[in-house]
């Protein structure tokens, strides 16, 4: 009886221990590229933690500044990705490697125009997305913001 309960005691061990316990380390790096720093502190511009990369929101930032470009929409939305490739590039990943994107839209009549320059970025099996209306931005200048993942290929 004495070993069967040592033997639930090691299952149960087992069962609750964290999944990382049992997985290979896997290394969490957080990514700044240059030109594109945080707006606050206490925030990445991306994390890359294994294969994946996390992209923090990011809006049509001047790189080497905090000036949101001028333009509309479509001028800022390709910035944006602009942004959002040299982020991905920097953490070792590619547009294609992007399995999701989330797209805020101060107003939702902008979403034709920021489609239009989003497929350009995304021509062939564009990634799953969202694409809400939001009442502000932490950057006020700004009129879109997108948010990506990437699950990085082996080449």
């Amino acid at each position: 009886m004495r070993s069967t309960h040592i033997g639930l005691c090691v299952l149960v061990a087992l069962v609750t221990l964290p999944l990382s316990a049992c997985a290979p380390a896997m290394h969490r790096q957080v990514v700044n590229p240059p030109g594109i720093s945080p707006l606050v502190p206490a925030y990445s511009v991306a994390i890359r933690h294994g294969d994946m990369v996390f992209v923090s929101g990011m809006t049509g930032i001047k790189p080497g500044t905090q000036d949101i470009i001028a333009g509309g929409v479509a001028v800022q939305t390709r910035q944006t990705l602009e942004n959002l490739r040299t982020s991905l590039q920097t953490a070792g990943a590619t547009m294609a490697d992007v399995g999701e994107c989330t797209v805020f839209l101060i107003d939702m009549a902008d979403y034709t125009a920021m489609n239009g320059v989003y497929i350009e970025f995304f021509p062939v099996d564009p990634p799953a997305r969202a694409a809400l209306a939001v009442s502000a931005l932490p950057r006020p200048a700004a009129l879109v913001e997108i948010k990506c993942s990437a699950l990085i290929r082996r080449r």
